[in-house]
C-alpha cells in the first residue's frame, strides 16, 4: 500500500464499526502513537455546504477545494470514488492508519459481527480477527470480545504492515 502501517475495521452496517474504530484511536493516541483514519461510504459524502463560499467553488468547476481556518484544514477533491492507495497517498505519515470500510480491499482487518449476522471473514481472507459478543464459527481466526480494545490494538501493534 504505502509504505504505512494499516488496519481496517469492517463489517455490516450497524455492527459497530465506527464505534471500535474510534476507540481503537484513542487507545493507539493513549499509547503515543500517530494515527490516521480513512472512512469510506457508500454514498455521496459532502462536507461542504450550499452557499458556502467553497461550495460555489467547487459549483463554479474548481477541481480541489481547500479549506483552511483555526486548527484544522480540508481538502475536497471532485472525483470518481478513488482507490484506497490514492487516499493513502494522500495522507501525512502517521504510526497507523484505521480504514473503515472498503471491504474489498486486500489489507488486513479485523471483522465487526453483531449477533446474528452472517460472517464476512468466510468469503475475505483479509480478514484476519473478528470482534463479536460471543465466540464466531471462525475457530481459526483470533477472536476478541468488542469491549476487549486494548487486546484488539496488541494484536494490530503486532501485526507487521
Amino acid at each position: 500500500m504505502s509504505g504505512q502501517r494499516v488496519f481496517g475495521v469492517t463489517g455490516w452496517k450497524n455492527a459497530g464499526k465506527t464505534t471500535l474504530v474510534e476507540r481503537l484511536v484513542a487507545e493507539f493516541v493513549r499509547r503515543g502513537w500517530r494515527v490516521s483514519t480513512v472512512k469510506h461510504a457508500h454514498h455521496d459524502v459532502d462536507i461542504d455546504q450550499p452557499g458556502r463560499d467553497s461550495f460555489r467553488h467547487r459549483l463554479a468547476g474548481a477541481t480541489e477545494v481547500a479549506v483552511v481556518g483555526g486548527r484544522r484544514y480540508a481538502i475536497m477533491r471532485e472525483e470518481a470514488d478513488p482507490a484506497l492507495a490514492d487516499v493513502l497517498a494522500r495522507l501525512a505519515p502517521a504510526d497507523l492508519v484505521l480504514i473503515e470500510g472498503y471491504k474489498r480491499e486486500s489489507h488486513p482487518k479485523i471483522e465487526v459481527r453483531a449477533a446474528g449476522a452472517p460472517s464476512l471473514a468466510a468469503e475475505d481472507s483479509s480478514i484476519v480477527a473478528i470482534a463479536a459478543d460471543a465466540r464466531p464459527a471462525e475457530s481459526h481466526l483470533p477472536w476478541f470480545k468488542r469491549d476487549d480494545i486494548a487486546a484488539m490494538a496488541d494484536f494490530i501493534a503486532s501485526r507487521q504492515s
